[in-house]
C-alpha cells in the first residue's frame, strides 16, 4: 500500500505541467481554406433546422422548472443538445453525444462502458447525476448510478437532451446532486412516415435502424422502431484486441393522442437485449492470488410508461405519469431489478406575480441480486420505498426583469428517513438580450443498496508473518449506518447575446460537500469461509470525507457567416478533499479522477452542392490519480444529400491517436482498454 501511495505521488508530480495545446485553437482554419472561395449556400441548400442565435436563446426547456420556459429565462446552468447537434456530431450513442456538454466529464472505459459525471467525482459508478429518458428515471438503486450500456434509443428520434449542471434536487429529488440529464424524444406526430438507417466501419462493425409512423386518426399518432448494432473490440496497450466486443438490439413504440378538451395522452415502451464482453481480474485466496478471465455479460429489459397531461388554461395544468421498468443483468454486478413509479404534478398561476408548481410521488423498487466471487449482497433480495412531495414558486418581482424562485422537496426513503432539499434562485434580465442569475441549493445523495448490503472483495495477498501465515483478503463492507451525502451549492451565471452572430454563456460555482463516502480500516478478523482460512482486512463504508469544488464553465456561440457555426467551450474544475477524519488512503483520489481543464471546439459548415463539413476537437487534462495523461482528439464528418430523402455521411473519430486510454476502473478490476481510431459510413433514407 505504501509503495502504491508513493508511486501515485511521483506520478502526480510528473504530470504537474499544465498547458492547453494551441492545436485546438486552429481547428477551424482548414475549413476556412476549403470554403473561402465558395459562394454562399442558397436558402434551399442551408439546413432548415438551423436556428439563429436569438432562436437558440428562446428554445424552450422543461428540466429547470418542470414547465416549458425559454432557455434565456432559466436560472440554472442548462445546456441543450439538439437533434441537429447529434446528427452533425457523428455520435452513435447517448454517452458520445454528451461529450458536447460543458461541465460534464465523459470518459470511455471500453467498447461498452463509460464514466460520466458533472462537476467532478467521475467513475464508472458515478453516483451524483440523475438521468431521465422521457421522464423515466434510469438510475439503478444498486449504486445510485447509471448503466450506460442499456440507455439507448434511435438517435434520430431524440428531440433534444437538456443537461442541468448543478443541483436539481428540489424538483427531481435525491441523487440529482451535481446535475440532471433529461433525454427527450420526439412526439409521434413529428415522426410520421418512414426512416431507415444503416452503416458500417472499423469500430462500428454494423448498425441499422428503422422507424415508421402513421396516423391512426386525426389526433392520434403512433410510431414504432427497431435498431441493432455490433461494435468491435477496442485495444490493449500493445494494440491487440481487448476482447470487449458488444452487440445489442432494441425496439419500441410510442402512441400520442390529443383530445379537444386540453388532454394529451402518451403511451410508450421499449425492449432491449444484448451481450458484451470484458476482461476481469478477480481476487482468489490461493496462489497466484488473482485470476483473469474473459467475462460475458448478457443484458435485457423492458419498460412501459403512460402520461396524461390536462391543460386547464394557458397558465395551469395537471400531469399524471406512471411507469414500470425491469432490468436483468448477468455479470459480477448482476441480477434482476423492478421499478414502479407514480408522479402527479400541478402548476397554476396565482395572481399576476406567482407561478406555482407542486407535486407528489411514490417509487417502489425490488431486486434479486446474484452473488459473485467479487461482490456479495446480504440480503440478496430487498424492497425499497420512496415517498416525495415538492413545492416551487416563481415570483415575479419586476415584470420581465426580476424573478425569484423558492422551493423545496421533502422525501422519505427506507434507508435514511426524511430528507429536505430547498433552493432559492434569482433571475435578473437587465436587457432583453442579457440574463444574470444566482442560486443557493441543498442537495442530498441517499445511500445505495450496495453501501448498505454489499461486500466487495478488492484484493488478496500472499501469506506474511504479519498475517500469521494466512492469506490476506481486503474487502469493502457495507454499513447499515451509512448516511446521506450532503451538498450546499452556490452558483452564479451570465448569458449575453452580444450581436446577432455572437453569444456567451458563463457559469461559476462553489460546492461544499459533507459526509462523502470513505472506506475506513476496521479490525482484521480470521475467516474460515470461504476456504482456505484467511485474514480479512475490512474497509467499512463510512461518511468521513469533506470536499470543496470551484469551477467555471464557458460556452461561446459564434456565426461568422450564415453558413458557418463555431461553438468553443471551456471547463475549469478545482477539487479539494479534506481527509483528516478518515483512514482511507485513497480518499483524496477523486480530485485526480476528473480533469481540471476541458476544451471543446465544434465547427459546422453547410457548403454548396448539399455538402456539410463538421470538425470537433477536444482537449482533456490529465487524470493524475489513475495515470491518464492529457490528450487531444479530433472527430470529422462529411455529409452529402444527393436527394432530399437521402443523406450519406463519412465520420472519423479519435483521428489523432491509433488508440488511447481514457479511464481506469477502480472498484471492479476490469482490464484497461484503449479506445481506437475509427471510421464509419452511414446512409439515412426518409420515406
Amino acid at each position: 500500500m505504501v509503495k502504491l501511495v508513493l508511486a501515485r505521488i511521483l506520478l502526480k508530480r510528473f504530470f504537474q505541467r499544465r498547458s492547453i495545446p494551441l492545436l485546438l485553437l486552429g481547428l477551424a482554419f482548414p475549413a476556412v481554406t476549403l470554403a473561402a472561395n465558395q459562394p454562399l449556400p442558397s436558402s434551399e441548400t442551408a439546413e432548415l433546422t438551423e436556428l439563429t442565435l436569438e432562436q437558440l436563446l428562446n428554445v424552450e426547456v422543461t428540466s429547470v422548472s418542470k414547465n416549458a420556459q425559454p432557455l434565456s429565462q432559466a436560472a440554472a446552468a442548462v445546456f441543450v443538445v439538439s437533434q441537429e447537434d447529434i446528427r452533425r456530431s457523428g455520435a452513435t450513442s447517448i454517452p458520445e453525444a454528451l461529450r458536447m456538454v460543458p461541465g460534464l466529464q465523459v470518459a470511455r472505459l471500453d467498447s461498452n462502458k463509460w464514466a460520466i459525471s458533472s462537476r467532478g467525482f467521475n467513475s464508472r459508478f458515478a453516483n451524483k447525476l440523475l438521468v431521465l429518458i422521457d421522464g423515466r428515471t434510469v438510475y439503478t438503486p444498486l449504486f445510485s448510478g447509471v448503466h450506460w450500456d442499456v440507455q439507448d434509443t434511435l438517435m434520430e428520434d431524440i428531440e433534444r437532451i437538456e443537461v442541468i449542471r448543478g443541483p436539481g434536487a428540489t424538483l427531481w429529488g435525491a441523487n440529482a446532486v451535481n446535475g440532471v440529464i433529461n433525454i427527450i424524444t420526439k412526439k409521434a406526430k413529428d415522426t410520421q412516415g418512414g426512416l431507415a438507417v444503416a452503416g458500417t466501419g472499423t469500430e462500428e462493425r454494423g448498425f441499422t435502424g428503422i422507424r415508421y409512423g402513421i396516423a391512426l386518426a386525426e389526433n392520434t399518432h403512433i410510431r414504432t422502431y427497431g435498431k441493432f448494432f455490433a461494435r468491435d473490440n477496442q485495444a490493449t496497450a500493445t494494440g491487440d484486441p481487448a476482447n470487449d466486443r458488444w452487440h445489442q438490439s432494441q425496439g419500441g413504440l410510442r402512441l400520442d393522442h390529443t383530445a379537444g378538451n386540453g388532454d394529451f395522452l402518451t403511451l410508450q415502451g421499449d425492449y432491449y437485449a444484448g451481450q458484451s464482453r470484458d476482461r476481469l481480474t478477480s481476487p482468489i485466496l490461493t496462489a497466484p492470488f488473482a485470476q483473469t478471465t474473459d467475462q460475458k455479460t448478457s443484458v435485457s429489459g423492458w419498460n412501459v410508461l403512460g402520461r396524461w397531461t390536462h391543460a386547464t388554461s394557458s397558465t395551469s395544468g395537471l400531469t399524471l405519469q406512471a411507469y414500470y421498468d425491469r432490468t436483468e443483468r448477468t455479470n459480477s454486478t448482476g441480477g434482476e431489478r423492478n421499478i414502479v413509479d407514480l408522479d402527479l404534478q400541478h402548476h397554476f398561476a396565482w395572481g399576476s406575480t406567482h407561478n406555482l408548481i407542486w407535486g407528489v410521488g411514490y417509487r417502489f423498487t425490488d431486486g434479486q441480486l446474484v452473488n459473485s466471487q467479487i461482490i456479495q449482497f446480504n440480503p440478496a433480495y430487498r424492497k425499497l420505498n420512496i415517498w416525495s412531495g415538492f413545492l416551487q414558486d416563481n415570483i415575479t418581482l419586476i415584470p420581465e426583469t426580476v424573478i425569484l424562485t423558492l422551493g423545496t422537496k421533502v422525501e422519505h426513503n427506507d434507508l435514511t428517513g426524511m430528507v429536505v432539499q430547498p433552493n432559492a434562485r434569482l433571475l435578473w434580465m437587465p436587457t432583453p438580450r442579457q440574463t444574470v442569475w444566482a442560486s443557493v441549493s441543498r442537495a442530498v445523495r441517499t445511500p445505495a443498496q450496495g453501501e448498505d448490503d454489499a461486500r466487495i472483495n478488492l484484493s488478496t495477498m500472499a501469506p506474511t508473518p504479519f498475517s500469521g501465515g494466512l492469506p490476506v483478503e481486503v474487502a469493502a463492507i457495507g454499513n447499515r449506518g451509512y448516511g446521506n451525502e450532503k451538498l450546499l451549492a452556490y452558483e452564479l451565471g451570465y448569458r449575453n447575446q452580444i450581436t446577432t452572430r455572437l453569444s456567451i454563456d458563463l457559469t461559476a460555482f462553489y460546492n461544499n460537500y459533507k459526509d462523502l463516502r470513505t472506506f475506513d480500516s476496521a479490525t482484521p478478523v480470521v475467516e474460515p469461509v470461504p476456504a482456505p482460512t484467511h485474514l480479512l482486512i475490512p474497509l467499512d463504508f463510512g461518511n468521513r470525507l469533506r470536499a470543496e469544488t470551484i469551477g467555471v464553465e464557458a460556452v461561446v456561440e459564434w456565426r461568422p457567416v450564415e453558413w458557418w457555426r463555431v461553438q468553443p467551450s471551456y471547463t475549469y474544475l478545482h477539487m479539494h478533499l479534506f481527509t483528516d477524519r478518515t483512514t482511507d488512503p485513497n480518499a483524496a483520489n477523486a480530485q485526480g479522477e476528473s480533469p481540471s481543464h476541458q476544451v471543446s471546439i465544434r465547427s459546422q459548415m453547410t457548403l454548396p452542392h448539399h455538402l456539410e463539413l463538421d470538425l470537433w476537437g477536444r482537449y482533456m487534462h490529465q487524470l493524475s490519480a489513475i495515470h491518464i495523461p492529457s490528450y487531444v482528439t479530433l472527430d470529422a464528418r462529411i455529409g452529402w444529400k444527393p436527394l432530399p430523402q437521402l443523406e450519406l455521411s463519412l465520420v472519423g473519430q479519435n483521428l489523432l491517436d491509433q488508440h488511447r486510454l481514457e479511464f481506469r476502473e477502480q472498484i471492479v478490476n476490469t482490464a484497461p482498454t484503449e479506445i481506437q481510431r475509427g471510421v464509419y459510413g452511414k446512409a439515412t433514407w426518409r420515406f
